[in-house]
């Protein structure tokens, strides 16, 4: 039976219809797809991304602190060269004749105070002989223990008679006390200080110890007494921070600190020690500032009257103003730089082991740095700059073409990428080292 024309073409109108739906299905169904496999994507860059991160806690948490790597780090890519390499200047072939290094124990020092202990024979055993003498056999460092006493003051008052018949006393004049009316000598404040700051002795533990010996002077005491002294002390804190302003180069760094009572502040939240180290070379003088702020007022505060020198930091933002206002060259660290990329090596999962990845990589031409480093140590500022110029500036240059190569090729939030960042944002500040031999490498000593 034959259909007639114009149901065929109704027929061909409904398939294609059909058809037509059939492809928007199809084409929405491949849209889904291709967004579910981007989501999928992203959420496996997440989590690769996490999962580094987690590595990383993990090795800070149980593994070594050290940041130093391996004594071949530095030479991974270049065995060739580094069987070539020159000796160090400071450190010279063997010859088979040198002098043996003293080995035993060291002697105790000739300026300690000595009191000698005699060793009698009786006088039956020197019955007979036409002499004796004694002979020193052995020496023994000795301590003797704290002697805790009350020092009595007393004060001699003479009485006068006046011209009216009347009375007058004149008293003679006390010792100053740095902190008046306190019941503590200053020989016990300084044992406080020495053992709180150079011993690091908490309070507690000093207020136990000194009522160990029969002095019951409580923690709030003590503290009130290192309040006291550090105004005492505010005068030669201000002569030591005009000797750092005298040195071409300061040295500063930031810390963040706990503090558990302080007025309108959480115990969690946090609050920053200042350090700055400077002055001249053969003399420099290390001071400690405590401020809750990290923002650009406090290196402003400390760093005022120190212009047209050196300042070396890390990559916080907080120098940038005063480096402008005193028109401060300045210094980047590379200890902070090798530190990113480290943590990136740390953050490496299991199956990248043994493999060389970028992080190994930045991490090899660093070392190299540090290696010239240690072999310069010894040499004046001006034979340090023309070693720089020679053997590190190369390097550098190598360096810089590496990263501006393999930048774009990482994801900017992995730790591998963010190492590359920090070293590309700071890079101008890195370089500075190079230009003078007085500058060092990193800001270690801070």
């Amino acid at each position: 039976m034959k259909l007639a024309p114009q149901d065929t073409e109704n027929k061909a109108k409904l398939h294609l219809d059909a058809m037509s739906q059939m492809t928007a299905l199809l084409s929405e169904k491949d849209d889904v797809i291709e967004q579910k496999t981007d989501v999928i994507a992203e959420q496996k860059k997440r989590i690769a991304m996490l999962e580094e991160y987690l590595r990383l806690a993990n090795s800070k948490r149980f593994g070594a602190s050290s940041e130093q790597t391996p004594p071949q780090q530095g030479h991974l890519f270049n065995e060739v060269e580094a069987v070539a390499e020159p000796e160090p200047v400071d450190s010279p072939l063997p010859t088979g004749n040198e002098p043996k290094a003293k080995t035993g124990r060291k002697p105790l020092s000739d300026k300690l105070p000595r009191l000698q202990v005699f060793a009698y024979l009786s006088d039956e055993e020197k019955v007979g002989a036409i002499d004796t003498f004694f002979v020193k056999v052995r020496e023994e460092l000795d301590i003797i223990p704290a002697q805790v006493r009350v020092l009595e003051y007393m004060q001699e008052k003479a009485t006068f008679k006046t011209q009216d018949d009347g009375r007058t006393v004149k008293a003679a004049q006390l010792i100053k006390h740095p902190v008046p009316k306190a019941m503590g000598s200053v020989n016990l404040m300084t044992y406080i200080i020495i053992s709180k700051y150079a011993d690091g002795m908490p309070l507690y533990r000093l207020e136990n110890i000194i009522k160990r010996y029969g002095g019951e002077i409580s923690r709030a005491t003590l503290a009130n007494w290192v309040i006291a002294l550090s105004k005492q002390a505010q005068p030669l804190i201000n002569l030591l921070r005009e000797h750092q302003h005298s040195g071409p180069l300061i040295c500063a760094d930031e810390t963040r600190i706990q503090v558990l009572k302080e007025p309108d502040r959480s115990p969690t939240s946090h609050k920053w020690m200042w350090v700055t180290l400077g002055g001249l070379p053969q003399q420099r003088s290390v001071l400690f500032e405590y401020d809750p702020s990290r923002g650009r007022e406090v290196p402003l505060r400390l760093l005022d009257g120190f212009t047209h020198g050196y300042l070396q930091t890390d990559g916080c933002a907080s120098y940038n103003e005063v480096c402008r206002q005193n028109q401060l060259i300045s210094v980047g660290c590379w200890d902070h730089a090798r530190r990113k990329f480290r943590e990136a090596k740390d953050g490496q999962p299991r199956a990248m082991k043994g493999k060389v990845t970028k992080a190994d990589m930045a991490l090899s031409l660093i070392n190299k740095l540090y290696v010239v480093e240690r072999q310069i140590k010894l040499l004046s500022a001006d034979e340090i700059y023309q070693a720089r110029q020679q053997r590190s500036v190369p390097i550098l240059s190598e360096l810089k073409t590496w990263l501006e190569l393999n930048r774009p090729r990482v994801d900017k939030g992995g730790l591998t990428g963010k190492a590359m960042t920090y070293l590309h944002n700071q890079w101008e500040k890195l370089m500075v080292y190079s230009t003078d031999g007085r500058l060092r490498l990193s800001n270690i000593l801070a």
